[in-house]
């Protein structure tokens, strides 16, 4: 049975749930950045994915990668799976716009975290669920 790693858990809120992934948005303001996460029991790298499941997973990070684009037209779009602190299988779609504290350098370990206002979290959800084919 699928379970969402209990740090993904306490820091995101769910977006949408494509054929593949859930979709969550990272409860950072500073950076629109989502985090696909398989819906595949004790996934832990993309190799463990069949091919298919692969092609899937670039399939959704393109479409999450476009509905952020669409949304805050940023300078580039980083993806990354890493996994150190969370080891269920998860892909970063992070924007990034040459104004933010951290550019050109990588998002984490930068010290920039502020939380959402409850009101523009959910207005943001629903704009990228919109763009994902979510009601």
């Amino acid at each position: 049975m699928f379970r969402l790693h209990e740090r993904l858990q306490a820091d995101t809120a769910p977006v949408a749930e494509l054929p593949l992934c859930r979709v969550l948005l990272m409860d950072n303001r500073v950076w629109p950045w989502l985090i696909l996460v398989p819906a595949v029991p004790d996934l832990t790298e993309i190799h463990q994915l069949d091919e298919a499941g692969r092609h899937r997973l670039v399939d959704e990070i393109a479409q999450a990668s476009t509905a952020l684009e669409q949304l805050v037209r940023p300078d580039k779009i980083n993806v990354g799976a890493l996994g150190n602190m969370v080891p269920q299988l998860h892909v970063h779609v992070i924007a990034r716009t040459r104004s933010d504290p951290a550019w050109p350098g990588p998002v984490w370990g930068s010290g920039f975290a502020e939380r959402y206002d409850p009101a523009e979290r959910d207005s943001l959800i629903r704009s990228i669920g919109e763009r994902l084919g979510q009601k």
